[in-house]
Parts: C-alpha cells; structure tokens; sequence
C-alpha cells in the first residue's frame, strides 16, 4: 500500500512538472534547478551566478528552505526577485509547489529563474521540479565518496559543481576518484571545479551554463542568440519581477 501512494506521487508530480514546463516554454523562461547538501553552497553559486550574468539576464530565485529565510534575504540585498518557499520539514520540493509560486513572478520579465532545492542528497534528486538543467554541488569538506553513496543525485544531474576547491589542501579529498565516480554515474555531466569565495573556476561553469540557456531561448523566440535579452525583457528589468 506505501508503495503504490509514492508511486502516485511521483507519476502525479511529473504531470504537474509536465506542466511547468510547457508554461515555461510559452513564456521563454530558463528554470534551473541547483541541488546539494547543507553548506555544500549553493547559495554562494547562486550569488557568483547572479553576479556574472544579471546584465545579460532578466533573474528570479525560488529559494527552498525548511524554516527560515537567510538565503532568500542575501538574494533579495542584491536586487533579485525572490520568493521564499518553506517547507516546515519536507525535504524536497515538489512540482506544485512551484506550480503555486510561478503566478507571483512576472514571468513575461524573467529569462532564467534558479531555484535553490532543499538541502539534502537524496530527496530532491527524486522529484523533477520541470526544470531545464539540474546541477549538483558537492563541496570539498563533505567527502570524495559521496557520488558512490548518493548515486541517484548524480546520475540525473546535468553538472556537477566541486565547491570549496580552495581548501582541497586541508582535506583528504580525492578529485580524480570523485570525476571518476562522477563519469560512472553519469558520463554526459561535466565536472566543474570551483571556490565560490575566491572566484577560482566560475567562469567556465558560468560560460557553459550561459550556452545551454542562449541554446533554449533561442529555440524558444527564433530570434538567435537571446543572451542579450529582446527588447521587452530587457525592458521589464527596471521592474523587480514579482508582483505586487
């Protein structure tokens, strides 16, 4: 009987997914899920993200969080449109709820909307969210071996991000097992390695992450490279990009 309720679930929630998607494409928004443990940094990525690409696009952030709003108010000093989505213990989001957030954003505003998943390497990677792109973050402190322990957050991801590569010399970390394991799970996700503080390595990340963006908008509008923004995008920045 449990088994058949989470199978409901999860066919219910790629339905809604489904859905997410087709909204997103009508209205040419880039969804990108980014995915990790507590403290791995997700939000660090998030802000260097923000800070490398806000003048070529038009940003959201859906920041998930179990209690609390620190992330989202880091998000929302920088200007950003920001919805702060609590979960009060769950530790995933779901498609709905996503779903239920969507109509507070003006989307018609927006080119790439991130969403920063709950902390956790397990849940999440079991719910698509109708994301674009999922990236995972593992940071240097937590361990070479966690690709091998937590093998469906890394065999769905699109790319892994290896945070914290500034203090790789004060742990016993191994990058070429964690590539290794990386490329078993799954061998079309590149591996990107980078220190969120220091800035080492973000800008490959941020040029390959810029072109699958380019590549969807692009598709979506006809117009060719939509990096730069159309007109009315452009345009709607000088909104904050939620409503009222």
């Amino acid at each position: 009987m449990e088994i058949k309720i989470v199978k409901q679930i999860l066919e219910w929630n790629e339905d809604v997914s489904s859905g997410i998607q087709d909204e997103l494409r009508q209205k040419n928004v880039f969804l990108m899920n980014v995915m990790g443990s507590p403290g791995a940094g997700k939000t660090s990525l998030i802000r260097q993200l923000i800070a490398a690409l806000r003048d070529r696009y038009s940003i959201a952030v859906i920041e998930g969080d179990i209690a609390g709003q620190i992330d989202a108010d880091a998000i929302k000093a920088l200007g950003i449109p920001v919805v702060q989505l609590q979960t009060d213990g769950a530790c995933h989001i779901e498609a709905l709820s996503i779903q239920h957030i969507l109509p507070m954003f003006e989307l018609d505003s927006i080119d790439l909307m991130i969403v920063e998943n709950i902390g956790n390497l397990v849940c999440p990677a079991e719910f698509n969210i109708g994301e674009d792109l999922r990236v995972s973050i593992l940071s240097v402190p937590e361990g070479d071996d966690k690709i091998e322990k937590y093998p469906l957050m890394f065999s769905t991801t699109d790319a892994l991000v290896i945070n914290k590569s500034d203090v790789r010399p004060y742990f016993d970390f191994d990058e070429v097992r964690a590539k290794r394991d990386q490329e078993n799970a799954n061998p079309h996700a590149p591996v990107f390695s980078v220190s969120c503080r220091t800035g080492e390595g973000v800008s490959d990340f941020i040029e390959w992450l810029a072109d699958r963006i380019d590549g969807k908008l692009s598709a979506a509008s006809g117009e060719g490279m939509r990096g730069s923004g159309s007109e009315e995008k452009n345009a709607a920045k000088a909104t904050e990009g939620v409503k009222k």
